[in-house]
């Protein structure tokens, strides 16, 4: 949130002129970087236009809570007013999202979920959608909310816009959770806003609002199996949203018109890819639509055959492999979900594959050929393996040649790492991936990072953590052998550091000693005894995560220093040039440093890298030592 007021005060911010600044101040301070110019300019003409309003409906005293953070995600709502009801003295909330639109139309007629507006290039979520979901995902994680549903409604405010330029967004579905005004129906806004708040003071309001406990987020893999048969599990967000809807109008089409579409779908980590995943295959199942999901990883398709499928083949048999399909016949089925699609390799040929099936044909264009709607969900810098080529890139090039259309939806928003575009931005500038260099961490109220000065250290407080029911791993780069555990034996401690040593998490399918398989190491809370890789972490979270930064990647003078000797990884005793082996050293680390909800905790087997660490996160560094 970057302010918090009454809207008499708002009201004079605006006539004083400085109103603009303190959001520019205070959004640099959240955010670690100044807004853009477009949002300025929305700030600027969109408050001013919800405060008159306001103001003309005699409710000065109410509080405006401007740019309000949702709980666990980087999505912020325009303004949320807080006050109270004027028929039960009840706390009342208003999520009110702000359009400078003067015209926008259903992309579909028969379908006003999503709408075409002239500033994008690609369809919207209609906002009565955006600001409906909005409202429902805060009834799920704002605990003020969770047994009150009824308080809480949302409004999408289209200041500029007439009924004629907007004709047709209200067509669906308008109920008492969200609804939409125009300029042109100002008047019935004002009673709107009037039938939910009373001239009153909504400060005891707002606080109970704030003080809400926010709701356990709902992990993957904990609803896997209730996504998947029963219902909708998670409420989607914006682009989110726009990327289910546009994979279920696509197989409508395809069923309609023998329509054959591409959807890319790119985000970072936690931006929801897999949620969307599971949703459509959920959606699918339940409508009875031949769909399925496929990984190149073996421990994200074993665990969700386990979780999602217990106990049903059927639910089991819906999960594949990328390799999957090199005899399916073109469009067998209606939906594929490519899922983790940056692993996407050369082709689907290996050791075991049969000389006649060695076709040389590229694993992308099996993918598309073998579902009328394929769907590639992906992050190009998680690329960890050489060989792993899925890149947007190639997947248009692909659809290109087959003479196929590809849509692609960017998901900019986060719901791993408490939300924190904050943390996701000092990971990828610490590991150099984007430029600009470390920075000091900010903390904010999203994301906790800690460094600690041993491993045994790091143990302890995630072992402390875990006593107070929170999930935790740790995991580490890839600088230690890794021995096969044997039947009967303890496990071989192969991650050594000074007098701490523990095994790392099994290769194998099989359970040794209580351990659970590679594929399990994530999920399984017996997986807490052992050290996890890149392998067995990508694709999952849990809320905190102790990530040890080994000896491939260390701190000289100003710079990092990617060392690929002090690597045990398998995969860089191929050649292969040293940028791409050094960007996948990177990409490693990124990914196990963006794998906690809640927070990370640091270590650096190095000791002048543990130094810089120490120095960029000085404000959180932990006093636990060990």
């Amino acid at each position: 949130m970057l302010i918090r007021d009454s809207v008499s005060s708002i009201a004079a911010r605006l006539l004083e002129g400085t109103l603009e600044l303190h959001l520019i101040e205070q959004f640099v301070h959240v955010h670690g970087h100044r807004p853009g110019e477009s949002e300025i300019r929305s700030w600027n003409r969109s408050i001013p236009a919800l405060t008159g309003a306001l103001l003309d409906a005699g409710l000065g005293q109410v509080e405006m809570l401007i740019e309000y953070g949702l709980p666990l995600t980087s999505k912020r709502a325009d303004v949320v007013l807080a006050g109270t009801h004027p028929t039960t003295g009840e706390p009342s909330y208003v999520i009110v999202e702000l359009k400078q639109w003067s015209e926008a139309h259903p992309d579909e007629d028969e379908d006003p979920v999503l709408c075409r507006v002239d500033a994008y290039s690609r369809p919207v979520l209609n906002p009565i959608e955006q600001v409906r979901r909005y409202r429902d995902y805060l009834v799920s994680f704002n605990g003020a909310l969770a047994g009150h549903p009824k308080r809480v409604c949302g409004v999408a405010y289209l200041h500029n816009a007439t009924e004629f330029g907007v004709s047709g967004l209200d067509a669906g579905e308008v109920d008492e959770r969200a609804r939409m005004f125009t300029a042109e129906r100002r008047g019935k806004f004002l009673t709107f806003l009037q039938s939910k708040l009373a001239p009153a003071s909504g400060a005891d309001a707002a606080d109970d609002f704030l003080a809400g406990k926010v709701q356990p987020s709902k992990q993957l893999m904990t609803v896997a199996a209730d996504e998947v048969r029963d219902r909708e599990q998670f409420v989607l967000l914006d682009e989110q949203q726009v990327a289910y809807e546009l994979v279920l109008r696509a197989v409508r089409d395809a069923h309609r018109s023998h329509h054959k579409e591409v959807l890319v779908v790119t985000g970072g980590p936690g931006t929801g890819k897999s949620v969307i995943a599971l949703s459509v295959l959920g959606e699918m199942y339940r409508r009875g639509v031949p769909a399925l999901h496929a990984t190149g990883s073996q421990s994200f398709t074993k665990t969700m055959r386990k979780v999602a499928g217990a106990r049903k083949r059927e639910v089991q048999d819906l999960f594949k492999y990328f390799n999957s399909f090199m005899t399916a016949e073109p469009n067998s089925i209606d939906v594929l979900l490519c899922d983790e699609a940056h692993r996407i390799r050369e082709t689907s040929a290996n050791r075991y594959t049969r000389a006649e099936h060695r076709t040389g044909k590229p694993q992308v264009r099996e993918l598309i050929e073998v579902a009328r709607v394929p769907v590639f969900l992906l992050d190009e810098h998680q690329v960890v393996r050489p060989g792993e080529m899925g890149t947007v890139e190639e997947i248009e090039a692909a659809a290109a040649d087959m003479g196929l259309e590809c849509r692609v939806v960017s998901l900019a928003s986060q719901y791993r790492c408490g939300g924190s575009d904050a943390y996701l931005r000092w990971v990828v500038r610490l590991l150099g991936i984007e430029g600009g260099g470390p920075e000091p961490w900010e903390p904010d109220d999203r994301m906790t990072l800690e460094v600690v000065d041993s491993p045994a250290a790091m143990e302890e407080f995630l072992r402390a953590k875990r006593a107070q029911g929170y999930g935790a791993r740790l995991s580490a780069g890839y600088c230690w052998k890794w021995s096969d555990a044997k039947p009967g034996q303890p496990l071989p401690s192969d991650v050594v550091i000074g007098d701490w040593q523990r095994p790392w998490n099994l290769k194998g399918d099989r359970s040794v000693m209580g351990a659970p398989p590679a594929a399990l190491w994530a999920t399984d809370p017996a997986g807490f005894d052992q050290v996890g890789c890149v392998y067995t972490a990508q694709g999952f979270e849990y809320d905190w995560s102790g990530v040890i930064i080994g000896p491939d990647l260390v701190w000289r003078g100003d710079e990092w220093v990617v060392d690929l000797t002090a690597s045990k990884d398998p995969v860089f005793k191929r050649a292969m040039p040293e940028p791409e082996a050094k960007r996948l050293v990177r990409n490693t680390y990124k990914v196990l440093l963006t794998r906690g909800m809640v927070g990370t905790v640091l270590y650096s087997t190095d000791a002048e890298t543990q130094d810089k660490l120490r120095e960029l996160a000085a404000n959180r560094a932990s006093s636990v030592t060990g």
